[in-house]
């Protein structure tokens, strides 16, 4: 269940958020939307894929953190071991809202937050408002953050539609063998065809660009070698057991 508040400097005066990256916060998950705009910090730690849903049958990027549900091989020691956490990992518990402004009958987005996430505590953590009621840093960034997932999610799924128009997605099977010898297979998940890409017109390619789009298709390839990173992390787990 989600308990969402508008954040305020008199409710949420002592409001404090809890930074520890563990099962518990609600960190195990095998993947996580993920936006263009952050693709080439994302590249770096994580394959990029792409996942269609099954209801809408609207595709979105996801950054992969494991191979099976609830599997995050990313978590260590109450800590998120890589260098760049997505967007929508690095908000949580907040999120956009909307209101409507009184004057123009606007909705403008504001900060809500999930008062039932088990990173709200009064006690221990990250101060949200200073004591006289300023925003702290820590806040700043969120507020920083979540303009760019509500930017970020118009653009992706304009993103989306040029890979389609061009043909550019395809669904994948990644066989994978662990240490261990046992076989392993990665399915329902989608990437962006590479000798398709290479194949397109001028023509094609300088409509992709003026987007920023085909920057992004780079992104996307460029992040397959982190696949790798991604076995060794999931043999490492066998190591320990």
């Amino acid at each position: 269940m989600s308990n969402h508040a508008l954040l305020n400097n008199v409710d949420h005066k002592d409001l404090k958020i809890i930074r520890k990256r563990n099962a518990k916060m609600g960190d195990q998950v095998m993947f996580c939307m993920t936006f263009p705009v952050e693709f080439r910090s994302v590249q770096h730690d994580y394959p990029i894929f792409f996942r269609k849903d099954s209801q809408t049958g609207e595709f979105m990027p996801i950054a992969m953190f494991g191979f099976e549900q609830k599997e995050n091989l990313f978590l260590k020691d109450d800590k998120w071991d890589a260098g760049y956490i997505p967007l929508v990992m690095d908000r949580d518990p907040f999120l956009i809202g909307f209101q409507q402004d009184r004057e123009t009958g606007e909705k403008k987005p504001v900060i809500h937050i999930d008062m039932d996430s088990p990173r709200v505590s009064n006690d221990e953590g990250e101060p949200v408002f200073l004591e006289h009621g300023g925003q702290t840093a820590y806040l700043e960034k969120i507020s920083s953050m979540l303009q760019a997932i509500h930017a970020g999610q118009d653009h992706s799924k304009a993103f989306v539609q040029k890979l389609l128009q061009y043909e550019l997605l395809e669904p994948f099977t990644l066989e994978i063998e662990l240490n261990d010898g046992s076989q392993n297979q990665l399915v329902g998940f989608y990437t962006i065809h590479e000798e398709k890409v290479n194949a397109l017109s001028a023509e094609a390619l300088a409509d992709l660009h003026k987007d920023g789009f085909l920057q992004s298709i780079y992104m996307v390839l460029a992040s397959m070698s982190s696949i790798r990173d991604l076995i060794e992390r999931k043999n490492q787990t066998l190591v320990n057991k």
